[in-house]
């Protein structure tokens, strides 16, 4: 495994002093923003596509400060009911594949997106009910009309450039959102689809990591070190679906954490220990998006909290058997 952080929080930086930091840190890999909501301050694909020399010199700033990149990251809606949206997360989608391509990179994380719920809607509609059963109509309309035909496509283009693992952040507001969700793309597409194993979003949805882990073995492409605290008397009188500002950690039910602050050692041990298990050995990249630390705090106390637990080595033989 490879300690890993997302440069997004770190885009008030200019990329070479973002590297600089993140290797000072003990930071091992990169997971590069290259379009859609993560932005592509740090790798800019038009700018490279255009520019072959400037690949290059991403390249040897990498080997400058002993970094590799884990995953190029372009999380979108590409089937966004509003067509200009969903050209712009397709475009960036397809131009992250072409980069990719040119890096020799094979994972690229994204959203699998939602539609909306009819071919006129404005906006997506992420269906969580199976009554009245308005909403099965509207998920079969997703799913069948949609989403998959999309998928099935984009695959192709992404493999067609190299790019063999469509790591899909399962993310609630998308159709891809817990574990059973993922596997029924990644059945309707193929392999190609993966997981971007990021347990904060699965821990206030009652889903337990080690066991989403087990049950998604060879589907787990990437993963996201973001913990979740859950804020037990909020919860008890409000439940999990949460609108509250992300900012206002009092009033939530659950709120985005620096790892080891929402749940413990023992628990992240598990996950480590878990992700080794099924046989996934990438970056463990870590996603800051605390709301009580600043970014620099944040990353910082994340990287200490996981260098200890993470597995650097391969296994040694089972001698005692």
């Amino acid at each position: 495994m490879k300690l890993g952080v997302l440069t997004v929080p770190l885009y008030g930086r200019s990329t070479e002093e973002a590297f600089a930091y993140l290797s000072k840190l003990g930071v091992q890999s990169v997971e590069i923003g290259t379009g859609g909501f993560p932005g592509n301050t740090h790798l800019n694909p038009d700018e490279m596509l255009a520019d072959e020399s400037k690949i290059e010199a991403f390249k040897n700033l990498l080997a400058k400060y002993n970094l590799t990149v884990s995953a190029f990251s372009c999380h979108g809606n590409p089937v966004h009911p509003n067509r200009e949206i969903a050209e712009k997360d397709h475009a960036d989608f397809e131009k992250t594949c072409r980069l990719a391509e040119k890096f020799g990179i094979d994972t690229v994380i994204t959203f699998s997106g939602c539609p909306g719920d009819f071919a006129g809607a404005k906006y997506p509609n992420w269906v969580t009910c199976a009554w009245p059963n308005d909403f099965l109509d509207i998920l079969k309309y997703q799913w069948d009309e949609v989403l998959v035909p999309y998928w099935k496509k984009a695959a192709a283009f992404a493999q067609s450039h190299g790019v063999k693992k469509i790591a899909l952040e399962m993310h609630p507001g998308f159709c891809v959102y817990n574990t059973r969700t993922l596997l029924q793309l990644r059945e309707a597409v193929g392999p190609a689809i993966g997981a971007n194993f990021d347990p904060s979003h699965l821990f206030w949805q009652g889903i337990h990591p080690t066991e989403a882990i087990k049950a998604l073995k060879g589907a787990v492409y990437h993963f996201h070190a973001k913990d979740t605290r859950i804020d037990n008397f909020n919860t008890a009188v409000n439940g999990a679906l949460e609108t509250t500002s992300y900012t206002d950690a009092l009033n939530r039910s659950w709120t985005f954490r620096t790892v080891g602050y929402g749940n413990g050692e023992i628990e992240w041990r598990a996950i480590i220990s878990t992700l080794r298990a099924i046989g996934y050995d990438g970056a463990i990249s870590i996603e800051h998006e605390d709301a009580l630390m600043s970014v620099e705090e944040g990353l910082e106390k994340a990287v200490e909290f996981l260098k200890p637990i993470l597995m650097y080595e391969t296994p040694a033989e089972a001698w005692w058997v």
